[in-house]
């Protein structure tokens, strides 16, 4: 059966308190609905459809930066869930599936829970309906059933009191045919206490039709809905906490797991050790055996095994560590090879470059890779020996097993095996110290007086 995600994510969300649409506020480094999107990828979807409104163009740049596959419709009115998902249905002409409907602003909804609805589907119900036990219902939609029979969704609003003390309570989410699905929709109406067209209401109308809908149950945990700053602050503790739960799980060596933190991309392969304070942003990757020590930063990079990163490390998009190559404290690498065994230990920046395998790069040494107007490359060749504070004006190369001096500017290449100098010859003065302090120390009492 094909399937179709329907991701609404069109609310402005006020009570963030924030010119940014809701859907675009992060959540381990990942805007919020690209985590229903990722969820949803359990069903192997053939399409995903992005229903925007507030800020439609910028959750769409997201979706393309993001790398995501996703047809977006413009709900331009707000006039309730039904309506928002029918939206949707001219992305869809023509799709012959089944459709899921799912909340950029509820982030946790999880692969299992939804592989357990297209069970339900398999096992012939028209509509599946996700629901759950709530410690306090509050003003949730409640679930009427009879016996595994979904009866009818009740909003808060227009429930009775004895509706009102049911505890089992509607998610939102919604699987169904998509045809059904819409063909419901446009059945919806926008008689109720908010005057909106309800997508809750189509469970009402399918039984109307003689079609069947029940419910499936999750974890409350799962359908936490974001609205505030606050519930982000506590969605961002609940993600850390399961991501560092799956990396010790899965054999990562975490020293202190709590001030270690984890984009929604961050991949650790099995005896890979992470000290304190490490941030990992989006596009990381790092294999068997290699450290990250503490109080460093990691983004679009791959670290390969046995690789050793920091303390106080920063690698930056491109960033590809061989086997065993090692980058110390206050380095700095971006878009640049470091071959295997490869060392960068201090305060250095190499970027835009490649580094050969073996070769050791001194101290302070810069890729001096950018000129106001274009960025050029730097290549330093296997078992290469890079003197400290070595300036490497690109685009240059130092050959194998080639040497560059300390305190030299390189601006052309260097042949394997050479050793490059480029300083000028040191110029010794006697008592010239003693003469320029004086001079200073006068110059500075004339200010003074006058």
């Amino acid at each position: 059966m094909k399937t179709a995600l329907i991701v609404l994510a069109a609310g402005q969300g006020t009570r963030m308190k924030s010119d940014l649409p809701k859907v675009l506020h992060p959540l381990g480094q990942a805007p919020l609905f690209a985590h229903a999107v990722l969820s949803g990828q359990a069903l192997d979807p053939d399409r995903v459809v992005l229903v925007t409104g507030h800020g439609s163009d910028a959750v769409a740049k997201a979706a393309e930066k993001l790398g995501l596959d996703a047809d977006i419709a413009l709900q331009a009115e707000q006039l309730g869930t039904g309506h928002a998902v029918l939206q949707a249905e001219p992305a869809l002409e023509g799709f012959g599936g089944d459709a899921v409907v799912l909340y950029g602003d509820t982030p946790f909804i999880s692969g299992e829970t939804l592989a357990g609805m297209a069970d339900a589907r398999r096992a012939g119900h028209d509509v599946v309906i996700l629901g759950f036990e709530a410690a306090d219902p509050g003003r949730y939609g409640r679930l009427v059933m009879q016996g595994d029979a979904l009866a009818r969704i009740v909003e808060f609003k227009d429930a009775t009191d004895e509706e009102r003390k049911l505890t089992l309570c509607n998610s939102g989410v919604v699987m169904a045919d998509a045809a059904t699905l819409f063909d419901l929709c446009k059945a919806l109406s926008p008689d109720n206490a908010s005057g909106e067209f309800y997508l809750t209401d189509i469970v009402g109308q399918a039984r109307a039709r003689g079609l069947s809908a029940t419910a499936v149950t999750c974890d409350e945990a799962e359908t936490l809905g974001i609205n505030t700053r606050a519930e982000l602050a506590r969605a961002e503790a609940m993600f850390q906490a399961k991501a560092r739960a799956a990396a010790l799980e899965n054999g990562v060596a975490l020293m202190a797991p709590d001030t270690v933190h984890f984009a929604f991309d961050t991949q650790l392969g099995r005896d890979a050790v992470v000290e304190p304070n490490v941030v990992f942003a989006p596009g990381v990757t790092v294999e068997t055996g290699a450290k990250i020590r503490a109080f460093s930063h990691l983004e679009g990079a791959h670290v390969s095994a046995g690789a050793v990163v920091g303390p106080y490390a920063r690698l930056r998009p491109g960033a590809e560590l061989g086997n065993g190559a090692k980058v110390g404290n206050f380095v700095e690498i971006k878009n640049a090879e470091l071959g295997e065994g490869a060392k960068v230990n201090h305060l250095s920046y190499v970027g835009d470059a490649s580094v050969g395998a073996a070769a050791n790069v001194g101290a302070g040494t810069v890729t001096c890779n950018y000129n106001g107007v274009e960025k050029f490359r730097t290549e330093i060749g296997a078992r290469a020996f890079i003197g400290s504070d070595t300036m490497l004006v690109a685009p240059v190369r130092v050959g194998d097993e080639a040497m560059t001096a300390s305190g030299s500017v390189i601006t052309r290449d260097v042949p394997d095996g050479a050793l490059a100098l480029g300083r000028t010859e040191q110029d010794i003065r006697p008592g010239a110290a003693r003469r320029l302090m004086q001079m200073y120390k006068r110059a500075k009492a004339k200010r003074q007086k006058g």
